[in-house]
């Protein structure tokens, strides 16, 4: 048996790869390819407003979004992260599912890409309809904007990282908990969010990074349910991120860069015109099978 090469004499022999392809490309008609005449006609119909409130800082709020209806997020008074939790309003088995998206899709969304549910369930929760950050593109560093690589801070990451003493109940996660409880969720149904309006990406050594929001008064992303949503939002504790760390004292100065974040939710005037016989809510995939395995129905008498 040939002796294996040494580790240097591998990556030396190592042969450069050709423009690699995504693993998940958007064709036409494949459903990952979404009508944009369609999806054009909703972001501009004319609107009724239901719903609307104002999230002040480092707080958490949910909220029900009908199928068929829009709901904007947006910063009114400057840059703000926020952290997103989508759930099928009648099952909150069906939930976001930011890494399966981030193959879909990008790493970073925008308009015209949708947000999926998890196994079994695998359906758009919503479509991402307007973004007024869709300019951003990728920056110098490789930062991009509204994040699907990272998640929620959470107080256990920051305990882990400086201590008992540095305990804090306003971490995304912790905002997301409460604000699930009035509608029958506990913290076990916080999920990966979606980090809207935050800049992030990997260095050249694949580790995390954020850059400080971009976003300023007014800037807003729009979403289009494909379902019956429940939605939870939290104003991240770290502002717009420009003096993220970590410890007491970081949460301290974090507060200088923290701003509300406003929700409003609108259902379309003509909806009849323009979803009649265009649209209908995303339906699970037809998958019949049982994975592989036979359930015994126990012995036959002889």
């Amino acid at each position: 048996m040939a002796a294996q090469l040494s580790a240097e004499e591998r990556l030396k022999a190592r042969k450069p790869l050709p423009t690699p392809q995504p693993g998940y490309l958007a064709t036409a008609g494949s459903p990952l390819t979404v009508d944009q005449d369609l999806y054009s006609s909703i972001q501009q119909g004319s609107r009724e407003l239901i719903e609307s409130f104002t999230l002040s800082i480092r707080s958490g709020k949910a909220w029900k979004a009908p199928a068929g209806t829009i709901v904007r997020i947006s910063t009114p008074e400057g840059p703000q992260v926020g952290d997103l939790n989508i759930w099928n309003a009648h099952n909150p088995r069906e939930r976001f599912w930011a890494s399966r998206t981030k193959q879909l899709h990008c790493s970073h969304v925008t308009t015209y890409d949708r947000l999926w549910s998890c196994l079994p369930y695998m359906r758009p929760l919503c479509t991402i309809v307007a973004d007024t950050l869709s300019w951003y593109g990728q920056d110098n560093t490789g930062g991009r904007v509204h994040d699907l690589l990272g998640t929620r801070c959470d107080p256990y990451i920051n305990t882990l990282l400086s201590g008992p003493e540095a305990s804090y109940d306003f971490h995304c996660h912790s905002n997301l908990t409460r604000a699930v409880v009035p509608f029958g969720l506990n913290e076990s149904d916080v999920h990966d969010v979606i980090n809207l309006f935050q800049v992030t990406g990997l260095d050249h050594e694949g580790r995390y990074f954020m850059n400080p929001c971009p976003a300023q008064a007014g800037d807003y992303i729009e979403f289009f349910a494909e379902q019956d949503l429940l939605m939870a939002l939290s104003t991240c504790p770290g502002g717009d991120l420009s003096l993220w760390g970590f410890g007491s004292d970081s949460e301290k100065e974090m507060i200088k860069c923290c701003r509300p974040l406003k929700v409003e939710v609108f259902k379309l005037k003509d909806e009849e015109s323009i979803l009649a016989g265009k649209w209908t809510p995303a339906q699970r995939p037809d998958y019949r099978g049982t994975h592989g395995m036979t359930v015994p129905l126990g012995e036959k008498r002889s």
